[in-house]
Parts: structure tokens; sequence; C-alpha cells
């Protein structure tokens, strides 16, 4: 059983090296290609994964529970990863107001990590250490597997799935069924319950991607308007 746990955090572990590298030239990242700019995506899904991964690279510590190194060094990777996204969102953010908001909202999810880690540390004895960071990592767990509900509304409202990223939904799913399968290699009800809400938040935004690709309107009326309007300005363009 340990070994098959390994082998199945190792292939977790592959998720962020590889999938989310693939994704990030085509769907993921916040720049629409052409025109450097952040356009209609939200930094919200970036933030909650950096405070998800800190809070999980404390639950990876021996300090908090032995035998989880695997966890450690995904979230870390993760951690990075998510960095360096957030650093080319604010590079090309078009509002001094987006930038502002991911200076605030990092200042705060730092003030927490402290928090979180002092009381961990100084509130708990070790054996009661490891429940109290695990349900704080579900929770942050949580919220990340589910920040993409934002996304989903503007499918719906849209009925494009323009901004819905197929490969980072693929990764999410994966993620999430793989983390379910390593929490049950021993049971850690702690990795178990977060991510298979994620497995299942996962497989919801792949059906909904499906439907609306297949059933949808193409690109959203919002973004057609916007192209529409920079043709006219093209040399050329209709009067």
């Amino acid at each position: 059983m340990g070994l098959a746990r390994n082998v199945v955090g190792v292939i977790g572990n592959q998720r962020f090296s590889s999938m989310d590298f693939v994704s990030f030239p085509s769907d993921y990242p916040c720049v629409e290609a052409n025109k450097k700019a952040v356009e209609e995506f939200q930094s919200f899904p970036y933030l909650c994964t950096v405070m998800n991964c800190i809070i999980w690279c404390f639950y990876g510590l021996p300090i908090v529970k032995k035998d989880n190194f695997l966890v450690l060094t995904i979230n870390a990777i993760g951690l990075v990863i998510e960095f360096f996204y957030l650093t080319v969102y604010v590079i090309y953010a078009n509002d001094r107001k987006k930038r502002l908001r991911v200076a605030f909202v990092l200042i705060v999810e730092a003030i927490m990590t402290v928090v979180i880690v002092l009381v961990g540390i100084l509130g708990f004895s070790p054996k009661h250490r490891t429940p109290f960071v695990g349900v704080v990592a579900d929770i942050f767990n949580i919220v990340m597997y589910a920040s993409p509900l934002a996304i989903w509304k503007k499918v719906i409202t849209t009925r494009s799935v323009e901004y819905m990223p197929f490969w980072l939904s693929v990764a999410g799913f994966c993620n999430g069924v793989c983390w379910t399968i390593y929490g049950l290699l021993p049971v850690d009800i702690f990795i178990l319950i977060s991510n298979g809400l994620g497995a299942f938040f996962g497989f919801i935004q792949l059906g909904l991607y499906g439907y609306y690709y297949f059933y949808g309107e193409g690109k959203s009326k919002e973004s057609q308007r916007t192209s529409e309007v920079q043709l006219s300005n093209q040399p050329g363009g209709a009067a």
C-alpha cells in the first residue's frame, strides 16, 4: 500500500509540473494571446491557489504530520507556479485597481498564514496539530476548487466557454481524482474530503464545458462586440 501511495503521489506531483505548464501557453494564462491584456480573466483562482498551497505546505511538514513529503513538494511547486502566473497577471493587467487588488489580497494572505502557523504551533500539541491544520487546509482547498464558480456563471450567462480554460479544467479534475486516491492509501480524511469534492467540481466543470462547447454560441457577445470595435478602428475597416 505504501508503494501504491507513493506512485499515486508522484503522479499527482506531475499535475503541477507538467499539465499546468502545458495549459499555460494556450488556455490558462490571464493574458489574452494577441492583445497582451488580462481581458475578463480573474485573479481570484490564482490567489485562492496561492493560499491553498501555503497551508498544504504547512500540513506536509513533519511538525504537523509525518511521512507527508509528497504533499509538501507538490504544493511547494504549485506555489512557485501560481506566483509566476500572478506576476504575468499583474504585468498585463490593464487596470490599476486589479493590480492593487492582487497586492491587497496577497498581504491579507501573508497575515493569515502567520496567524495560522503560530496558532498551529503554539496553540496545539503535536497530537492535535494535525486535525487543526487539516481542517484549515481542507477549507482553503475547497475554496480553491470552487473558485471557478464565478466563471461557471459567466459561461452559463454568455453561453460561451471562451473564458473557461479547457486544459486547466482537465488538470483540476485529474488532480482531484489523483489526490482522492492518494487519500485512500491509507485513509487521510483531510486529503480525501477536499479532493473528493474537487474531483466532483471538476467533473461538473468539464460537463459544463462540453455542453456549451457543442451547444453554446461560440464567442461571447461581449467579446464579439470588442472584436467589431477593434476591426472598425483598423485601416481599411468599415466607416
